[in-house]
């Protein structure tokens, strides 16, 4: 049940439209065009996805400080990334725990069950083998539902694993166009 909640919950918050909207960089830079744009319009723009967020921390850092180097607003987005990344992976480590442990809870299971049945055999030898046959397949019912929660949960989380380390990627790229497009805005150092 909980392998199922996460899986849900993941599908739910890694879609791309709450992730990365496939405009939304051309939308920023086409506001940013002239002038950088109200605060409203960055808190609008935070709100509206976790790419969002990361290039809303980059305006604000520019209207902030109208001096930013290039160094410190990468810096910035560096760490907003950082940010929207630990986000992005919620929920994932426990999801590959799961898909790890359910085998080895199920096999735990099996060697329990084993160890009743032959536990409850008669001392000289004589037992049922009809009883004991059926005794093993109930005991092996555990693996098997072991390797049911696993495999599912295995899959989804390197699903969702390699849908992070994509949104990754689109992130720091769409923080390498918006960085120079920015730093027109930025008022040039001067040199004492």
């Amino acid at each position: 049940m909980a392998a199922l909640a996460l899986i849900f919950e993941r599908l739910v918050s890694l879609r791309s439209s709450k992730v990365t909207p496939p405009r939304l960089l051309e939308e920023v830079v086409s506001v940013t065009r002239a002038s950088l744009p109200s605060a409203d319009v960055v808190n609008k723009l935070a709100d509206s996805s976790v790419l969002g967020t990361v290039l809303a921390s980059g305006v604000r850092a520019v209207i902030a400080e109208p001096r930013i180097t290039e160094e410190a607003l990468r810096e910035v987005f560096e760490s907003a990334g950082r940010a929207a990344v630990h986000r992005l992976e919620k929920y994932l480590s426990p999801l590959g725990t799961i898909a790890s442990a359910a085998p080895l809870l199920g096999l735990l299971g099996t060697v329990i069950g084993m160890i009743e049945i032959f536990g409850s055999q008669a001392p000289t030898g004589v037992g049922n083998p009809a009883a004991l046959a059926h005794g093993i397949s109930v005991a092996l019912y555990n693996t098997a539902f072991g390797l049911i929660v696993a495999i599912p949960s295995l899959i989804a989380y390197r699903h969702f694993r390699g849908l992070v380390d994509s949104y990754t990627l689109d992130l720091e790229q769409s923080c390498d166009r918006l960085t120079p497009h920015l730093m027109r805005f930025a008022v040039p150092r001067t040199t004492s």
